[in-house]
């Protein structure tokens, strides 16, 4: 195994709540209200559609995709969706920060450091806006690959709280059978002061439409009696995933840190926190300079 890259699940494409597009000349997201389900391949800078996407949504009465059905490719609910506070260098997309609001691993002027994280309301690069809490949920959607995935990739708090409660409380109630599970991936909306009363919508995980709980349980339950008589091992491919994701510093490649950034981290007003130049040519050493250096003559 190449050291220092991460091993992360097979992806085959997107699944999505929003897009990017051009207004006045700048690419700017923007959010949806329903699921496109997209491939890995961009044509005139947009995501071609997965024929999953136009398949989903023969005979549903509306037009909008709101619920897709999923399965889950671990039992580990923190390896099917990877939560942490994480900031970019927006000329390159590298990862320069990663947190867990206890510690976090941030490339300095020495190299990789471990320090602490105080969460993005307590640190000087979040209070900016540079620094956010940044998830990847990997779910299969059909039975086409049963280990090729489609990433749900999301910075917003409404859905990152859900899902982390949702896949714990599944896991729990299961009995550790997480990835047996027939579940749904489900759009909700909610209104807010912070969004002025306004509609905002999220991501959730829940069992089927046509399913109970104990029923969902039972379907498990009996999948992976299958699979166990099959020679299926679930324990070993968490392992190798928990392995694969170990083996690198950041889970995120610079190509698809740029996308990161164009979609979840657009550039803000806001002065710069001290230190970190965001579009500036300046390498990655030099934007993380502590202050007391950079004011050294």
């Amino acid at each position: 195994m190449i050291k220092g890259l991460a091993i992360t699940p097979p992806v085959l494409g997107r699944i999505s709540i929003g897009k990017v597009v051009e207004k006045n000349g700048k690419r700017m997201p923007e959010k949806d209200d329903e699921f496109t389900i997209t491939t890995q391949v961009q044509s005139k800078g947009q995501w071609v559609k997965h024929p999953l996407d136009t398949e989903l949504r023969q005979g549903e009465d509306s037009s909008k995709l709101r619920i897709i059905p999923i399965r889950l490719l671990f039992n580990d609910p923190d390896l099917n969706f990877r939560a942490q506070y994480s900031m970019f260098d927006h000329k390159t997309g590298r990862p320069v920060c990663v947190g867990n609001g206890e510690t976090c691993k941030r490339m300095t002027a020495k190299g990789m450091e471990s320090l602490a994280c105080p969460s993005p309301m307590a640190c000087e690069y979040g209070q900016a806006g540079y620094c956010k809490p940044y998830g990847r949920l990997n779910v299969l959607i059909g039975d086409e690959d049963e280990l090729g995935t489609f990433v749900f990739r999301t910075t917003g708090y409404n859905s990152i709280r859900t899902l982390l409660s949702r896949l714990h409380y599944f896991s729990a109630v299961s009995n550790n059978q997480l990835a047996s599970l027939p579940l749904a991936l489900r759009i909700r909306g909610k209104s807010t002061t912070q969004s002025f009363r306004q509609a905002i919508f999220y991501v959730d995980i829940t069992t089927r439409p046509e399913h109970s709980l104990a029923q969902s349980i039972a379907m498990a339950t009996e999948t992976n009696l299958n699979r166990q008589q099959a020679g299926f091992d679930q324990q070993a491919l968490d392992h190798a995933a928990k392995l694969g994701f170990a083996n690198g510093e950041f889970e995120v490649t610079e190509d698809e840190g740029l996308e990161v950034v164009e979609e979840f981290y657009p550039t803000t007003n806001q002065e710069p926190p001290s230190g970190i130049e965001v579009q500036s040519t300046t390498s990655l050493k030099q934007k993380l300079l502590p202050k007391t250096q950079e004011a050294a003559p």
